[in-house]
């Protein structure tokens, strides 16, 4: 492929010539792993040459050479290697102001991510077979779905796509909680970006449900975590205003702690003094509705807040100052 111009036409030459090695002849099989290799080599030069659409194409051909070897390991690892390369001709075809139709790329890169997955998926079950009707997960496949949940993120249209991965890569790290917690927590950011404050709640709930599991009080890293969880349902509920009928009791707890001092002590550990008095104040205004604390609040929490409850504080004086209005 000598140029740009003339890479498309030398591309098809190129494929077809590989492709024409697959057919079956008389009294001789076709060498399908040269035809594999073939077809790598041709993918990497189409990287080389800024053609990330036909890259893809020929690791699809790869791919599908390796599954007629039953080299399933090859078979994923090419089908990750064409989903990459179609997302990336998304992004240069965006780059240039010409988005692929439907999103075609977008959707070629999904389907060879979620075949790429089941493959691993189906291997993993296979090494590691395991009694009764449940199978435990691919870190693999878990991996791939944060990947493209990543991936689909940056485009402010697809954040509904990109949650679903998050949610398919949380629910495949039940065997690893931290991981499992950081797939969550983007889950909960997009459900807020997407303005599903009751399913950004539900996800933090599970967080918290996570973190608690044995019982044991959190230590380190899981401390931060419960940290971010509990200042933004806080921010959420208020946000929400559920009523009593519609409020779990653990929600309920949530504000409950709140409502009222107990002899002095913080009930929550991982929250200072400053920030428990600072959330108590918000949620004593935000019940009387007054609107001249609560913008007093509003300016003393700032510092306290991560960019992403900043925003869910604005919104909520935002609505309590229409409400009062």
């Amino acid at each position: 492929m000598a140029d740009s111009g003339s890479g498309c036409n030398d591309f098809l030459g190129y494929y077809r010539a590989i492709s024409n090695k697959l057919k079956k002849r008389f009294l001789r099989k076709p060498n399908v792993t040269e035809a594999s290799d073939q077809f790598g080599k041709l993918a990497l030069q189409c990287e080389h040459e800024e053609l990330p659409q036909y890259a893809g194409l020929c690791w699809i051909a790869a791919a599908r050479c390796e599954s007629s070897l039953g080299n399933a390991s090859g078979e994923a690892w090419d089908l990750v290697r064409a989903g990459r390369q179609f997302l990336r001709a998304e992004i240069c075809a965006k780059d240039l102001g010409c988005p692929s139709p439907g999103g075609e790329h977008v959707q070629a890169a999904i389907s060879s991510f979620s075949h790429a997955a089941s493959r691993w998926q189906h291997q993993h079950n296979q090494d590691q077979p395991l009694s009764g009707s449940h199978q435990s997960q691919s870190p693999l496949a878990a991996g791939l779905a944060l990947e493209l949940g990543q991936a689909l993120r940056v485009d402010l249209d697809r954040i509904a796509e990109a949650a679903t991965q998050y949610r398919h890569a949380a629910d495949m790290q039940r065997s690893s909680p931290l991981e499992q917690l950081n797939s969550l927590g983007l889950l909960a950011t997009c459900k807020i970006e997407l303005g599903d404050f009751d399913g950004a709640l539900s996800v933090f709930n599970e967080m918290v449900s996570v973190v608690e599991y044995g019982g044991k009080p959190p230590l380190g890293v899981y401390c931060d975590i419960m940290h971010r969880c509990e200042v933004t349902r806080v921010l959420l509920l208020l946000i929400l205003q559920p009523t009593a009928q519609r409020l779990p009791q653990d929600l309920a707890q949530v504000l409950e702690k709140y409502a009222w001092g107990e002899d002095g002590k913080v009930p929550v550990s991982f929250l200072t003094e400053d920030q428990f008095l600072l959330l108590q104040s918000l949620v004593m205004a935000c019940q009387s509705h007054d609107m001249e604390s609560l913008c007093i609040l509003e300016a003393e929490l700032w510092c306290h807040l991560t960019s992403e409850q900043k925003d869910l504080l604005r919104t909520l004086v935002r609505k309590m100052s229409n409400g009062v209005k």
